[in-house]
């Protein structure tokens, strides 16, 4: 039966009899898997609720406990993504100002080395 073929009610009610389980038996079961299939669903929600939140994602980034040259290095990263994105759209004041930061970044990075 857990051969990935499909089984019919008939064939589980059959495999059911054979365990002698007995109408009450099958009854503690079905409310105990339900019951289960519930709180799974339900831990699944909060989690994922939880989970989007912006505390949350503010704490786990804070448990990276990130050094200073990873923490340029993501700057970095970043702030190039950007230079790209404003050098396509021509909008070089913002390519200034990221210049500038960028210039930052890199004396944190040149330090740690």
């Amino acid at each position: 039966m857990t051969d990935n073929k499909r089984v019919t009610n008939k064939q589980i009610l059959d495999k059911i009899d054979a365990l002698k389980v007995g109408d009450e038996g099958l009854n503690a079961l079905a409310i105990k898997i339900v019951s289960r299939m519930v709180k799974l669903k339900s831990m699944e929600n909060w989690f994922h609720h939880v989970n989007k939140s912006d505390i949350a994602w503010s704490t786990a980034y804070q448990d990276l406990e990130l050094t200073i040259e990873e923490d340029a290095l993501g700057e970095a990263a970043k702030l190039m993504t950007l230079m790209n994105l404003f050098k396509e759209e021509e909008q070089y004041e913002k390519c200034a100002i990221i210049k500038g930061r960028m210039d930052e970044v890199n004396k944190i990075l040149k330090r740690g080395k």
